[in-house]
């Protein structure tokens, strides 16, 4: 079903921000890419990634933090910190200015939020107290230091001028170094910088007035705020809404917007929410905070649909919104909603594999659903010059990527896949609690094969005797993963059970539910069994479960599982399954554990039943995904694609 053009909707009229006018509500808002090199200068990788988003659509971009000192940086961010990286970003704003997008820098100094392996020396600090998230211990600035730190941020925002930018935000949120002192959670000071509220905004009023003094008044300044910190003693939202007054009424040097977030990195939850978190959920915090200022409000959290943000703006709750993740998943979502082509919007799924699990190792960020994001530059999505017949044989994330990069390239495609469904075993991701926004890829993709002419053969298995019929020039092999299954005795005792077949709803479980594997399919498994009223206890031979879930997702994962009271027995093997219990051993003793059901999730393993059987039967042969080796789906997304575009 298609729906009308949107051009009419609130999300899609102009706003200011002081003299800047954007040409909607749109934003997307800064986010850590690690794209540009080691001194901060910008790549052709970074500036594509911005430019691809300019031509999607959005009205603004807030690039990522801007470090205002190279020992202000936490990961290896961009940088204006000298005049020699004023050229490489101006030719980012250059070719997004391309698209009528406006582009605003944002510029921080990270605090003690970083660790000395980034910035090679101590982090700096309102006082001598380490952040829990990253445990150095930072020294507390000097009164001439602070004085320094407030001139570097009106250089490094005339270099945005000069560089381009339409603006700046300043990053007073998410822990750093101005949060930092904002906050009693990490402040104790009692000089003029610490104590009372007064005080404590004395830093950040300084650097906008230094802004101000140097960029003129006419150059927009947008603050970001958390509007709750989130964690014992810090900030809550009446706080934020007296310090929204302060930013804007500052005589002269007031704000133009504030951009409403939430959290610190002792909450990281709270700043890069995950799938576990409602859609919107601090949107009520910015409704709060334009209650009491005058100036547009900007806000963010888990907004992940265009439809959601239109609400926001009706509801009058904000003025732009911002959606991150959302643009990482598609760039091009202003474009498809403006156009009435929401059914090919590739929404974020909230799964962080791509971007937040690889940033905290100071990597380049990617995207599961968007095999492309971090890629632009290479552009890879081309029409080959002789299209060609192209088999997949799997319709899992893998299989059908490669299909759907293979079809848009030219080649004439077709999908095999055994089971009478798609999604092989991510068909089950979204069944377990708080994962439903799994299936908008799955929804996503089946929508893509239909649009670009892939002929899907769903319940059949292809064979050897089938590529010698089709005659294929490339033939991509997406087989996927199938469950371990260990050798213990009583694995063939009728209430024995693997863990797809439960998620599945195919068959019943009992009122004593024990999950044998503390992997991440064990731990979901075993918290949809909760939803169901019965015991759950889980068995794992490790000394922790859901070691290879991230880190924000494990906590809500185990906070759930703690809820339910789940009897998570670690570091256990199992001896021998009987009819009405599961025999352990821990420690040197062997019991008995009362189960009327149990559910196998050991594991997986890569199944490849056709490479060598296909050998010679078509000039090439790939294999991806879980075909290769288990792993996440952030793979198995990037290999399919290639693998359709070099087809």
């Amino acid at each position: 079903m298609s729906i009308a053009p949107s051009n009419s909707s609130p999300l899609l009229t102009p706003i200011n921000i002081g003299n800047l006018q954007l040409k909607n509500r749109l934003a997307v808002p800064a986010m850590v890419t690690v794209y540009c090199d080691t001194d901060g200068m910008a790549t052709e990788r970074f500036i594509a990634y911005h430019e691809a988003r300019a031509k999607g659509g959005w009205g603004l971009i807030i690039t990522e933090d801007y470090a205002v000192d190279p020992a202000g940086r936490g990961f290896w961010t961009s940088g204006l910190w000298k005049d020699e990286q004023i050229a490489s970003h101006k030719e980012l704003t250059e070719r997004v200015h391309q698209h009528g997008c406006k582009i605003v820098a944002q510029i921080y100094h990270c605090g003690r939020q970083t660790s000395p392996d980034i910035i090679g020396c101590q982090p700096v600090s309102a006082s001598a107290i380490p952040c829990p998230a990253m445990g150095s211990i930072p020294r507390a600035l000097t009164i001439p230091e602070i004085k320094k730190i407030v001139c570097q941020f009106g250089d490094t925002a005339y270099r945005a001028k000069m560089a381009g930018f339409d603006g700046v935000e300043v990053h007073g949120a998410h822990g750093y170094l101005i949060a930092q002192f904002m906050s009693n959670y990490s402040n104790k000071r009692s000089d003029e910088y610490g104590g009372s509220l007064h005080n404590r905004m004395r830093f950040p009023l300084e650097i906008i007035a230094d802004i101000r003094q140097k960029c003129g008044s006419g150059f927009p300044v947008i603050f970001r705020i958390s509007a709750d910190e989130f964690v014992p003693g810090g900030r809550n939202i009446e706080d934020t809404k007296a310090i929204a007054i302060m930013l804007e009424k500052a005589g002269n040097a007031g704000i133009d917007a504030i951009h409403v977030s939430a959290g610190v990195y002792g909450s990281t939850a709270t700043i890069i929410p995950p799938l576990n978190v409602p859609h919107g959920w601090i949107v009520d915090f910015a409704e709060e905070v334009k209650k009491v200022v005058d100036i547009p409000v900007i806000t963010v959290g888990r907004i992940n649909d265009p439809h959601l943000a239109e609400s926001v703006i009706i509801s009058g709750k904000a003025d732009i919104v911002a959606m991150g993740r959302g643009s990482l998943a598609d760039p091009d979502l202003p474009n498809k909603f403006a156009g009435g082509k929401c059914e090919d919007i590739c929404h974020c799924i909230g799964c962080q594999q791509g971007c937040l699990q690889v940033l905290f190792r100071n990597e380049p960020i990617r995207c599961l659903v968007n095999p492309t994001c971090g890629f632009e530059y290479l552009n890879e999505q081309r029409k080959a010059d002789k299209p060609k017949r192209v088999v997949v044989v799997g319709g899992g994330p893998a299989g059908m990527e490669a299909a759907i990069a293979a079809a848009r390239a030219g080649h004439k495609v077709s999908l095999y896949e055994k089971e009478d469904y798609l999604g092989g075993e991510f068909a089950l991701a979204p069944v377990p609690p708080s994962k439903g926004d799994m299936s908008l890829l799955l929804a996503w993709e089946q929508r893509q094969l239909q649009k670009n002419g892939v002929d899907v053969h769903l319940g059949t298995e292809f064979t050897p005797e089938m590529a010698d019929e089709i005659a294929a020039d490339t033939i991509i092999l997406a087989t996927g993963a199938i469950p371990s299954l260990p050798s213990i005795p009583g694995i063939d005792h009728s209430h024995v059970l693997l863990a797809r077949e439960v998620l599945w709803g195919r068959v019943a479980i009992g009122k004593e539910v024990v999950v044998l594997g503390g992997g991440l399919i064990g731990a979901e498994t075993a918290a949809f069994c909760t939803e169901q009223g019965v015991n759950v206890s889980i068995v794992e031979q490790l000394s922790a479960i859901a070691l290879e879930e991230d880190v924000t997702r494990r906590g809500f994962l185990l906070k759930l599982l703690d809820d339910k009271k789940v009897d998570i027995m670690t570091e256990t093997q199992v001896v021998e399954i009987k009819e009405d219990c599961v025999v352990l051993e821990t420690e040197g003793e062997v019991f008995e554990y009362p189960a009327d059901t149990v559910i196998i999730a050991m594991g997986m393993e890569s199944y490849n039943p056709l490479q060598q059987a296909l050998a010679g039967k078509a000039a090439k042969i790939a294999v991806v995904g879980d075909a290769v080796e288990p792993r996440n789906a952030l793979e198995a997304t990037r290999e399919g694609f290639l693998a359709g575009v070099n087809a």
